[in-house]
């Protein structure tokens, strides 16, 4: 059966250890220029903030969650799936999965097969709907091999998205240890 073809960013689904999945709040510089959506990676940024991630970025901090601020417009409090670019607000509070210890899933750009597993890929798409607010980030399928971003440890259990002998199939993935800024020698 073929998967669809729905991509939706890194979703948490589990951690590696046990532990409960929880956002951490970053700031994010008012005005910063560019969307960031659910599901799409973020990187840490000198003075302890976020911006949207780039594939190969090794400074990579996690999965943005969402973000809270006070609409510049109505002076009210306000929450959103998405980061709207060019916000002008002083308190912006992003929520981000940033526990390298999380596992994610998300879907191949091309067909993923298991016997990626355990290799490493980076993500493609920095995209997402300013009505859901959700990222259409993917697994880059044609760069996996050794070194980058995430590490494949399966293919998903979700029936309408394992098929790998079809493009889009979904899998799990945990940050690669030198890509991840919790798990980097040098600082940002």
């Amino acid at each position: 059966m073929a998967n669809k073809d729905a991509a939706f960013g890194f979703r948490p689904t589990r951690h590696l250890s046990g532990g409960q999945m929880r956002t951490e709040e970053y700031a994010i510089a008012a005005n910063y220029g560019s969307d960031i959506f659910t599901g799409q990676v973020v990187e840490a940024v000198a003075g302890g903030g976020i911006e949207q991630a780039a594939a190969g970025d090794t400074q990579q901090l996690g999965v943005f969650g969402g973000v809270f601020y006070t609409d510049p417009t109505t002076s009210k409090p306000t929450y959103s799936a998405y980061y709207p670019a060019s916000t002008n607000a002083s308190d912006i509070v992003a929520y981000v999965y940033a526990d390298p210890d999380i596992v994610f899933e998300a879907q191949h750009d091309g067909t993923g097969t298991a016997a990626m597993n355990h290799s490493a890929m980076d993500f493609t798409g920095v995209a997402g709907s300013t009505t859901t607010g959700q990222s259409t980030s993917e697994l880059d399928t044609s760069t996996s091999g050794t070194g980058a971003g995430f590490k494949q440890i399966g293919i998903s259990k979700d029936p309408e998205n394992s098929d790998t002998g079809a493009a889009n199939a979904n899998a799990y993935c945990v940050f690669s240890t030198g890509e991840h800024v919790y798990k980097l020698i040098t600082a940002v």
